[in-house]
């Protein structure tokens, strides 16, 4: 690999890493740990985990993309999908709106399924890259309905609300 390659790959993970800042901006805090969270809910200690792998394979994809076409069309739609990528948390813990992060978290979705279909020509491997991110995505915006459906007082509740009863229990 030559030193404008790895520049460019150490670019790619840098800027995936600065969306996932959002997580670090915007924590679960006191409202998140009030909810009322589903049988199926991961341990809050897998979350860094499972994101800390998906951008980096985020990034490596669009690094893959970058060396066959430049900076085109895939690499913008990459941008933007990292983009809604960082909103989401700011939407989510930030605004404590689970409804409207669940808005947003079906054009992400979108977003990635369109890179996943814009990847594939100019690389399959940066394509098969994306899959685990678009299945953890789903299962997110599952998890996000749930929440939303588990907790409807909660939905844009201050982070120090007195906790309500239906949202506490269970």
């Amino acid at each position: 690999m030559d030193m404008t390659s790895a520049l460019a790959l150490g670019g790619f993970i840098l800027a995936c890493f600065a969306a996932s800042a959002t997580g670090a901006l915007f924590k679960p805090g006191a409202w998140y740990a009030r909810l009322r969270k589903p049988w199926f809910n991961p341990p809050n200690w897998l979350f860094p985990i499972a994101w800390a792998l998906l951008y980096l394979s985020i990034a490596v994809a669009a690094w893959l993309v970058w060396r066959q076409a430049g900076l085109g069309a895939p690499i913008l739609l990459w941008t933007v999908s990292l983009l809604l990528n960082a909103a989401w948390s700011w939407i989510f813990f930030g605004l404590r709106r689970m409804d409207w992060a669940l808005a947003e978290l079906a054009v992400f979705w979108v977003s990635i399924a369109a890179m996943i279909a814009v990847f594939a020509p100019v690389s399959a491997m940066a394509a098969w890259l994306l899959v685990p991110y678009l299945a953890w995505v789903s299962f997110a915006g599952f998890l996000n309905w749930t929440l939303w459906r588990l907790n409807p007082t909660e939905n844009g509740a201050a982070e120090d609300a007195p906790v309500d009863p239906r949202s506490a229990a269970g």
